[in-house]
């Protein structure tokens, strides 16, 4: 059953367009991901679906009495009222304070906060939002929206929350970036791409598939398109005669196909960098020890990091993991034990806060700061070039940085360390606010890359795809080591006796790329005519059958009617304002008819391929 539609929203900000024309539905057992790059309108969608944020275009028709529960990217506490009080204001209007404070204060000790009378400001960013999902989740609602739930959530809190998403009795409409936490909750992909609303049903590996298949055919009716207005371009440099009806059409049809929106391949972006040779000697830990009163962090730890190594590091929050790394980079001193770097050692450091961005200047003139050129595997290339290959088009590279979305900032912070050209790469949590495609080009990139790299971070997809060792907080002050990516080390942990074999980690991917290319070579070389026996090349058709030249003189006149049927249902389901199941209708009546055009158009171009070729 439907319970909210988005009719016709769309939403700028400047000269910026987020969202254009978006009509979806909401059913009351959809369990949605809202996707797409950082700065394409994910926040301000689900700001809207909650009700906090108005279109400028569009409305949403709701179910009677719907009622949503809304975690925002940043949400705002009371700093008059205890985090426990706050909470339980938030969860309900309609019920007594005391009949949900224990739920309240059991669901926040869950998440990590253990003193809920404490007072909002003394909390970090990390602790206001688990306590912001806390009242979230605790709320009685037939919509639950979710902006980034999983940021600051360790691994044990985010199978937690899995758990009671799995079982939550509403909708679900949500933000996040970690796939495996896709792929177990959602039902429904929605991909935010150039201010349209892709749907794709299934989880986030179903949703891989789908995309590549809507992909591949799009791409495949841009090719056919772009020879039609090849074919239609001769046509109309001969002389169109534009008397007859059917001349006309013609004519207007050659306007849609120039004026049409080009589709093109999805950029493969390869981020390179050259980094700093090291030398012999890299990074030597001795019993290292460190304490915040009376918490130990870690002790007597011991470790010789090798050249190529790919750490991760995990473990509950506050368990030590970024002092561990603040003590690697020489920002923290140990209590005990030294800390021995190599010295061509180039440490780059990737930390929670943007703190090396500058408060004014645009993004171009941020990577401008490091050259006009910037020094890349491929060679010099240039700062503007750089930006595009982390998707900072051209016109976004002249927005000032204090204009960019928080996760567009978070992306532009990692390109400034990407570039420092290090050997050792630290990483504290930096799946945290980065889309799913920013991930993807710094996992190919840590591929490349020839130097150390130690990472913190509750992404369990991105700790099986990078590293190779996983260094874990137990709770017992040492640091326990494990082979292998994050699934490996969890089979360790619960006692399996068998571990899945084979490459895991960044090697994995080196492995299946080699295989790849093994199986992708030429195959057999064509058979020749054998030497002395005269060949003879078959002879070729010197006009068209009669059954192809009938079909070749009507088929123009076909692809005019069907192109004419697209555009008035697409005129017709613009016009639709409330009625989503005769909507749905037409949309599947354009899905055939467009489907019936393109494979015109196919056959048009293979008959236009056959004339030509008989008359050259």
């Amino acid at each position: 059953m439907i319970i909210m539609t988005l009719e016709g929203i769309g939403i700028s900000f400047g000269d910026t367009v987020l969202l254009q024309n978006v009509t979806q539905g909401i059913e009351d057992y959809d369990r949605i991901g809202v996707i797409g790059i950082n700065g394409t309108g994910k926040s301000t969608m689900l700001a809207i679906i909650a009700g906090a944020l108005q279109p400028d275009e569009g409305k949403i028709i709701s179910r009677n009495g719907l009622k949503i529960s809304y975690l925002p990217q940043n949400p705002v506490f009371d700093a008059k009222h205890s985090v426990l009080e706050n909470v339980v204001q938030n969860i309900s209007q309609d019920q007594e304070f005391w009949n949900v404070q224990g739920e309240a204060a059991a669901t926040l000790l869950k998440l990590g906060i253990e003193d809920p009378t404490v007072m909002p400001d003394t909390l970090s960013g990390g602790q206001r939002k688990r306590a912001a999902l806390a009242a979230a989740l605790l709320t009685p609602a037939d919509i639950l929206i979710l902006d980034e739930p999983t940021n600051h959530l360790d691994h044990e809190m985010i199978e937690w929350l899995q758990e009671q998403l799995a079982s939550y009795k509403g909708a679900i409409v949500m933000v996040t970036h970690d796939r495996y936490f896709l792929d177990e909750v959602t039902n429904t992909i929605w991909e935010i791409d150039r201010a349209n609303v892709y749907s794709y049903p299934g989880n986030y590996e179903k949703y891989l598939q789908t995309k590549q298949e809507r992909l591949d055919f799009a791409l495949a009716a841009e090719r056919k398109m772009a020879a039609l207005y090849k074919q239609d371009l001769a046509w109309m440099m001969r002389g169109a005669r534009a008397r007859s009806t059917k001349q006309k059409a013609h004519i207007r049809r050659f306007e849609a196909l120039r004026d049409r929106e080009k589709i093109a391949e999805e950029r493969n972006v390869l981020l390179e960098s050259l980094p700093s040779r090291m030398g012999n000697k890299t990074i030597e830990v001795s019993h290292l020890s460190k304490s915040y009163g009376d918490k130990c962090l870690f002790r007597d730890f011991s470790y010789t990091f090798l050249k190529n190594d790919r750490i991760g590091i995990i473990g509950p929050n506050g368990c030590g993991k970024s002092t561990l790394l603040k003590i690697l980079t020489g920002e923290l001193e140990p209590d005990s034990g030294s800390v021995e770097r190599g010295q061509t050692i180039r440490i780059s450091y990737f930390g929670q806060e943007n703190e090396e961005l500058p408060d004014s200047g645009t993004v171009i003139e941020m990577v401008k700061d490091h050259g006009e050129y910037v020094r890349t595997a491929d060679g010099l290339i240039t700062a503007s070039a750089m930006c595009e290959r982390f998707l900072f088009i051209k016109s976004k590279q002249y927005t000032p940085i204090a204009k960019l979305s928080g996760g567009e900032k978070r992306r532009l912070y990692l390109l400034r360390v990407l570039m420092e050209a290090p050997n050792v790469l630290i990483l504290d949590e930096p799946t945290n606010d980065l889309d799913i495609q920013t991930l993807q080009i710094l996992e190919d990139y840590l591929d490349h890359f020839a130097g150390i790299v130690i990472v913190v971070s509750h992404d369990r997809y991105f700790l099986d795809r990078v590293v190779n060792r996983i260094f874990s907080f137990e709770g017992d002050g040492l640091l326990h080591q494990s082979e292998g990516g994050y699934e490996e080390y969890l089979a360790r942990k619960e006692g399996m006796e068998e571990v899945p074999s084979g490459l895991s980690g960044a090697g994995a991917s080196g492995a299946s790329a080699g295989a790849n290319a093994m199986s992708s070579g030429a195959g057999p070389e064509s058979e020749l005519p054998k030497k002395g026996k005269k060949y003879r090349a078959p002879e070729t058709r010197k006009k068209l059958t009669f059954s192809q030249q009938r079909e070749y003189d009507t088929i123009e006149g076909v692809i005019d009617e069907l192109t004419e049927k697209s555009q008035k249902l697409e005129e017709e389901m613009a016009g639709i304002t409330s009625d989503y199941v005769k909507l749905q209708a037409l949309s599947e009546e354009k899905q055939k008819v467009d489907a019936e055009l393109e494979e015109k158009i196919e056959r048009y171009i293979e008959l236009q391929e056959l004339v030509e070729e008989l008359q050259g």
